[in-house]
């Protein structure tokens, strides 16, 4: 394996003159609303229908607290990151990619290779999350329409895997600005339908029993709200925050800040309002999927057909979206040594293995997102080992080296007060969140044609 570029010696130009992945897939063209519209995407996704099954093992007091603080802290992760990147290109060392910021910064030719295992495993478990959630969503409105029917879970998977494949030639991250502002309104579309249905069946007479108690075991509550706080932790994750930046037309000064304003605004509105209507309404009894609590097995449907199935269509649509956006490292990493940066874009030079490349990476997470049905523990897992550690503890790393802030200063106490704390539940929460994982291995079925919770 070769060494990882050193940004610190040798000059971005002829650094990059090469590298097809800068120039093709990571382009530098885009506005701040641009960046906005990446972020969204990047963090408001449909895994917010999950957030009243994380309060279930918080409860109401504790699941507020741990929601805030996840978001103060990874707002203000971001926003540290962002000034990192932004006093290196005045260095002259501008970074598109987390890798090379971090091995930059940190002067490890390893930490470059730690952040391209923990970038490529969330980037590929989201990808392989996308394509089942939206398998499952074709799903449940088969199973609405044709009760009886004989379409099991991993053919629509297929069909969502197709699709997939065709849209994943667009060629530049880019060139998914347009794609991505509809999955913001997509986002808060579904959300307010969501909240409506819950309120709905809240106050309907064939309401569930509410209850909010907790484990009864005083063990089983401390494991369950560490693999809460870790699913909260991969709701609220990012790992690809250098990359989008990477996305802006230089200079990126400021750029950034109003990008992650624009996220966080539709994260504050999404994001409680889906936690609280949900939780309120089942209590310890919510699904993994708030659509599926809303849409039970057995009984009537808690909230009217054509509310659900809006919502349904809506998910669907979104992550297709997320599915693009997390994508984007994989095609970055192919591309740079696949392409031919001399070439034009969509020369056959570099146009037939791009298809062929990106053709093969879907199929791969579809055929994982079929075989590995298991999305609600996969989550958990995810957030402690991978989003953890890149979002909530790396960037302060990063920051106190860049900036050397005094040990006396009040930033320096934070951010190494965040990062003990955040190992300490990533850790945890790793612990917690395998356990879970092993004590639901006997519900495990490869290729079953329903998601674990």
């Amino acid at each position: 394996m070769s060494d990882p570029p050193k940004p610190d010696t040798v000059p971005a130009r002829s650094r990059r003159e090469d590298d097809a992945g800068a120039a093709f897939v990571l382009e530098s063209k885009g506005e701040w609303w641009h960046a906005g519209f990446h972020l969204t995407t990047a963090i408001v996704g449909p895994t917010i229908l999950t957030l009243p099954y994380a309060f279930r093992g918080l409860g109401w007091g504790l699941g507020f607290i741990c929601l805030t603080v996840m978001g103060v802290v990874t707002f203000y992760s971001y926003l540290l990151m962002s000034k990192v990147l932004e006093r290196c290109e005045k260095d002259g060392r501008r970074h598109i990619r987390f890798r090379e910021l971090a091995a930059d910064v940190l002067g490890s030719g390893w930490m470059f290779y730690f952040v391209i295992f923990i970038q490529m495993a969330i980037n590929t478990g989201i990808g392989i999350g996308a394509i089942l959630l939206a398998g499952e969503c074709l799903q449940i409105m088969y199973s609405n329409l044709s009760p009886n029917g004989s379409l099991k879970l991993y053919e629509f998977i297929a069909m969502v895997t197709a699709v997939m494949i065709v849209l994943s030639q667009l060629p530049t991250f880019h060139s998914l600005r347009h794609i991505n502002l509809c999955s913001l309104v997509l986002s808060l579309a579904y959300t307010f339908l969501v909240v409506g249905a819950c309120v709905h069946a809240g106050l309907s007479r064939n309401a569930p029993p509410r209850d909010y108690s907790l484990e009864s075991s005083r063990s089983a509550r401390v494991f369950s709200a560490f693999t809460s706080i870790s699913i909260i932790a991969a709701i609220f994750g990012n790992g690809i925050l250098p990359e989008i930046q990477a996305t802006l037309a230089p200079p990126a000064t400021g750029k950034m800040v109003k990008g992650l304003l624009m996220c966080y605004s539709v994260i504050f509105v999404t994001f409680y309002s889906a936690a609280v209507s949900g939780y309120w309404v089942f209590g310890n009894q919510s699904n993994s999927n708030i659509l599926k609590s809303l849409l039970p097995d057995s009984g009537p449907s808690l909230a009217p057909t054509w509310v659900l199935g809006l919502g349904v269509i809506f998910v669907l649509l979104q992550l297709l979206a997320i599915g693009l956006v997390y994508s984007q490292v994989a095609y970055e990493i192919m591309e740079r040594k696949s392409a031919d940066v001399k070439q034009g874009l969509f020369s056959k030079r570099n146009l037939v293995p791009r298809i062929i490349l990106r053709s093969f990476y879907m199929i791969f997470c579809g055929f994982m997102a079929a075989m590995l049905p298991f999305f609600g523990d996969i989550n958990g897992v995810v957030g402690a080992i991978g989003f953890i550690p890149l979002d909530f503890v790396l960037p302060m790393v990063l920051y106190n080296m860049t900036f050397k802030p005094s040990r006396t200063s009040a930033i320096y106490w934070v951010n190494v007060t965040i990062i003990v704390v955040f190992t300490g539940a990533g850790l945890m929460g790793t612990f917690s969140s395998v356990r879970k994982l092993v004590l639901d291995a006997n519900k495990f079925k490869l290729f079953s044609s329903n998601v674990v919770d």
